[in-house]
């Protein structure tokens, strides 16, 4: 009998700690370079902004070399205007909730991420007023992670919007992101 019970125990505890391997979750930050991309706007230059992305991420181990990692980060895109008379700049924040598969190319240390990203706007900080920005978009993410230590990591990813960002303006969100994060 005592021998059933320390084997449930162990048993247990032994998948506890799978199940714990399995999922992880951290943090992550970092540098985006945002510009609009398409439309045509007659006498407008678009020129890329720096800004910034924090947020969450979660990883699911779904096989060995394979996860899925949602994230939910608040990031700030938009562009810089140029033949408005002054340089304009437009910057828009997101509720941004990226879902990418994570295809591991060595052994859980560089990986190839894809997959998509709704994004919902939360605050526009415009030096004109323009109150044309669409409040939901919807892209594509694709980049490269590398784990540098078990918790540490780095990665670049470029999202390509796929809707338009403006309501009078052809024009869609185009990021690149730079990131450093830490899973707990």
């Amino acid at each position: 009998m005592k021998k059933t019970i320390a084997t449930l125990i162990l048993l247990v505890l032994g998948t506890g700690i799978s199940q714990a391997q399995l999922l992880e979750f951290g943090v992550k930050g970092g540098v985006n370079f945002a510009n609009y991309t398409g439309g045509d706007v007659s006498g407008v230059d678009f020129k890329t902004i720096t800004s910034y992305h924090a947020g969450m991420v979660m990883e699911l181990k779904v096989f060995e070399n394979f996860a899925i990692q949602p994230e939910l980060l608040y990031s700030t895109q938009g562009a810089e205007l140029e033949g408005l008379g002054d340089q304009v700049k437009n910057e828009l924040g997101y509720l941004s909730i990226p879902v990418l598969a994570k295809f591991y190319l060595t052994s859980n240390e560089l990986s190839l991420e894809l997959g998509p990203q709704a994004s919902f706007l939360v605050s526009e900080r415009n030096e004109v007023d323009a109150n044309d920005t669409n409040s939901f978009e919807f892209g594509i993410a694709g980049g490269l992670s590398y784990k540098i230590t078990k918790s540490i990591f780095v990665s670049g990813r470029y999202v390509a919007g796929l809707t338009e960002a403006k309501k009078d303006a052809d024009v869609k969100n185009s990021l690149i992101q730079f990131s450093v994060g830490y899973m707990f």
